[in-house]
């Protein structure tokens, strides 16, 4: 059975793209349907087509795509399968991005640049797309780019399980890599109630991921430091900034982020720092290639399970973090 059916009423549909499959099928498990057979090819000159082997009018779809590399393409997959669901009569359609593309690119830094996490929202409504999904955005205000309802879901708490059986809370400094993700790591130090500490930076403008640690701002010294962060794409912001920590006395620091984009030189980097351990999940695919010792892989797929579960039932998104009913 490739769908879960309310008599008379509502018709759960799961679709996914070509870029990360074996997500999509951990995803559909914790539902408890299958997802809905789809032929996906590609024409001679890189076209892309795409079919549902079974009828979907009047469901609640789910279109479940991770931006991995070749970005672009799945973009624009994920874009084509939304347009085939909107053209067929799909009742309500949800698009679940664990990484949203082009999320980086959220406001003018100077002047004749794009904002293209709004142009990306912009092309998801006018597919089709009634609702989007997303875990940790880079920035919360992506939010309000796309003219419908967005589920925000949050990797941390997934993060902080696995890390609370790990570390002595007492001796340990929770640390922004940034001012940037303050306010995410405010919520870390909260919750865990330790110390937040964070690294005041400089980026070169004219070079892409290029930075220059700058100075440690609180207490980091003989502590166990843990760097937050929602994704790592070069790593270089991360191994420069447990250097630093390092340089300010801290004797160990664990890494957690949820995006693992890991473009070259990541793995080269990561595998020489003196970063400890290296916690991500699995929004995106990680290649044995892209694997080494030092790095840990937590699923997310239960976290969207439950939240597609709730999404369908017309439940609460937000007491999945928060409690509420």
């Amino acid at each position: 059975m490739s769908s879960i059916k309310q008599p008379g009423e509502k018709n759960l549909m799961l679709f996914s793209g070509r870029a990360y499959p074996e997500l999509a099928e951990e995803v559909a498990e914790h539902v408890g349907a299958s997802l809905t057979p789809t032929r996906l090819i590609d024409f001679a000159n890189g076209e892309i087509y795409a079919r549902y082997l079974e009828s979907v009018r009047g469901c609640d779809a789910f279109v479940i795509q991770s931006h991995t590399a070749p970005i672009n393409k799945w973009i624009m997959e994920q874009l084509i399968m939304v347009d085939a669901l909107k053209r067929a009569s799909a009742k309500r359609i949800t698009v679940v991005m664990p990484f949203f593309g082009y999320a980086r690119q959220d406001k003018k830094g100077r002047g004749r640049e794009p904002i293209t996490a709004r142009l990306m929202a912009d092309l998801f409504k006018t597919a089709g797309a009634d609702r989007l999904m997303s875990i940790d955005l880079h920035t919360s205000q992506i939010q309000g780019f796309f003219d419908g309802p967005v589920d925000h879901l949050f990797a941390m708490p997934v993060l902080e399980s696995y890390l609370k059986n790990r570390l002595d809370l007492e001796n340990t400094t929770i640390v922004s890599p940034d001012t940037g993700r303050v306010r995410l790591s405010e919520r870390w130090a909260d919750t865990l109630g330790t110390p937040l500490a964070f690294i005041h930076k400089r980026r070169d403008l004219d070079v892409a991921n290029q930075v220059k640690v700058s100075e440690v701002v609180g207490k980091v010294r003989g502590r166990t430091c843990v760097l937050i962060d929602d994704m790592i794409d070069t790593a270089g912001t991360i191994c420069k900034a447990a250097d630093a920590l390092y340089e300010q006395g801290a004797t160990n620091v664990i890494t957690a982020a949820t995006h693992a984009v890991f473009s070259d030189p990541a793995v080269d980097r990561l595998k020489n720092s003196r970063i400890s351990e290296v916690i991500v999940t699995n929004t995106l695919p990680l290649p044995e290639a892209s694997r080494f010792d030092k790095l840990t892989v937590l699923s997310i797929a239960p976290l969207i399970g439950r939240a597609i579960t709730e999404i369908f039932q017309d439940g609460s998104v937000t007491s999945l973090f928060e409690g509420d009913t």
